[in-house]
C-alpha cells in the first residue's frame, strides 16, 4: 500500500494519470460546481481557459478522507468532492477571520 505522508509522495500521486482521470470524473459528476456553495444555494463554477494564458484555479477536487490518513481511499470516487478554493481552504483550516478593528464604529 503506497504512503502519502511526504510532500514528494503527494506530489507524485497528484501528477499521476490515475489521479488525473479520477479527478476529471469527479468534476463531471459534480457538474463542475462547488458542492458546498451548491448546498448554500450559491453557484461557483470552473473558470474557462483563455488561449495563451494560464487558467485561473477556481475548483479543487478534495479528498473527504485525507490520503495521508486513508491511503486506501486515494483513488475512490466516492471519497472525492468538488470544492471552490475558498471552501477547500476553510476545510483545510487555511482561512482566518479578520479581527474587528476597535476603530470600526460610525462617527457622525
Amino acid at each position: 500500500m503506497p504512503e502519502y505522508k511526504t510532500y514528494e509522495q503527494k506530489k507524485r500521486f497528484y501528477r499521476s494519470k490515475p489521479w488525473q482521470s479520477l479527478r476529471e470524473q469527479a468534476l463531471e459528476r459534480d457538474h463542475y460546481e462547488c458542492q458546498h456553495c451548491k448546498a448554500e444555494g450559491k453557484v461557483t463554477v470552473d473558470s474557462i481557459k483563455t488561449p495563451g494564458e494560464r487558467k485561473e484555479i477556481v475548483l479543487n477536487v478534495d479528498h473527504i478522507y485525507p490520503i495521508e490518513d486513508y491511503p486506501k481511499l486515494a483513488l475512490v470516487l466516492d471519497n472525492l468532492q468538488t470544492l471552490c478554493v475558498f471552501h477547500h481552504n476553510v476545510k483545510e483550516g487555511r482561512v482566518f477571520e479578520k479581527k474587528k478593528s476597535k476603530w470600526d464604529d460610525e462617527w457622525w
